[in-house]
């Protein structure tokens, strides 16, 4: 078996057809054709469907594209740690964060990394950690930060604390329940929540705390953004961390709604594959990530807002 084989094949699962991924290659069909179709008899399956449609992955291609999407990332990742051993500290590192933890800990990050890699390809991917563990487990991401809700339910993942990451309700300005004071009030409010019930995720174990239902009436999101755009526009509330009611978007447009009840602080993981280490570059920004929540953690102070009130660190 021969790497080239091994691309050709992703390459064809990548592009829905032979003649695509040729040309994503820079071969001729029938390079790509005969080339799938050693790969194919050396393991003495077939793992790629053609019709005039295009080629898909039959049962067998699809549990070899896991693995060899994993083989084609580890050699990449090996000869990226040849980089200083030819004199350079280059590389690339691909990781996904949940949006709210990004900004509180990201840029302090960056500006570490960058000392040490200045020329690195970062690629940051912004979403849920729990829809971004997959590509974790394929290598498509070297890591994920996230919120860590299960994590005895991550076979084959390691994952690392980081902090707690405070939470308040938050909704926008001049909204109809803003005067709420428990969360009972609040049931019955249109709630934007970024995980699935029964993982335990921060609102679900708010609501359960306080003995009551989980919302009936919610959207599922997994773009900040969108979350914050959601909450400002529209009566939908939402957990935010305090902070983003300090920035410029959320000072003006967003206001917490304060509750007796204290909401959980989810704490913020680092999840990786146990099974391989993380290049030179991944790891040094691993480090970076690592020492910017520390530091958030230990030098954040009580938040005070526009009607006076204090949040505890």
């Amino acid at each position: 078996m021969r790497m080239n084989q091994i691309r050709h094949f992703l390459a064809v699962m990548e592009a829905g057809s032979l003649r695509a991924a040729a040309r994503s290659v820079g071969v001729s069909q029938p390079a790509i054709t005969k080339s799938i179709r050693q790969l194919e008899a050396q393991l003495g399956v077939q793992l790629v469907q053609r019709s005039a449609r295009g080629a898909v992955a039959t049962p067998a291609g699809k549990a070899f594209l896991a693995r060899a999407r994993i083989v084609q990332a580890e050699l990449r990742k090996a000869v990226e740690d040849l980089g200083p051993f030819q004199g350079g500290a280059s590389g690339s590192v691909a990781f996904g964060i949940s949006g709210q933890a990004a900004m509180l800990i990201v840029p302090e990050a960056m500006r570490q990394f960058r000392r040490r890699y200045p020329d690195a390809q970062v690629r940051i991917l912004e979403g849920v950690g729990t829809a971004l563990l997959p590509a974790v487990r394929d290598a498509s991401l070297d890591f994920v930060v996230g919120i860590s809700v299960r994590p005895a339910a991550e076979p084959g993942l390691a994952c690392r604390p980081l902090m707690r990451l405070p939470l308040v309700v938050a909704g926008r300005q001049g909204h109809p329940l803003s005067a709420a004071t428990s969360l009972r009030e609040l049931a019955g409010a249109s709630w934007i929540v970024h995980y699935p019930t029964g993982l335990g995720a921060p609102l679900e174990n708010a609501f359960a705390a306080a003995g009551l239902a989980m919302p009936r009436a919610v959207v599922r999101c997994e773009s900040c953004a969108t979350a914050l755009a959601l909450i400002s526009g529209t009566d939908t509330l939402g957990l935010v961390t305090p902070y983003v009611l300090q920035q410029g978007f959320g000072r003006h447009r967003i206001q917490q709604v304060r509750i007796r009840e204290s909401i959980p602080a989810p704490l913020l993981g680092l999840y990786h594959r146990r099974d391989a280490p993380l290049t030179a570059a991944a790891a040094a920004l691993v480090q970076a990530l690592t020492a910017s929540a520390r530091r958030f953690a230990r030098e954040r102070q009580p938040v005070t807002f526009s009607r006076g009130v204090q949040l505890p660190a």
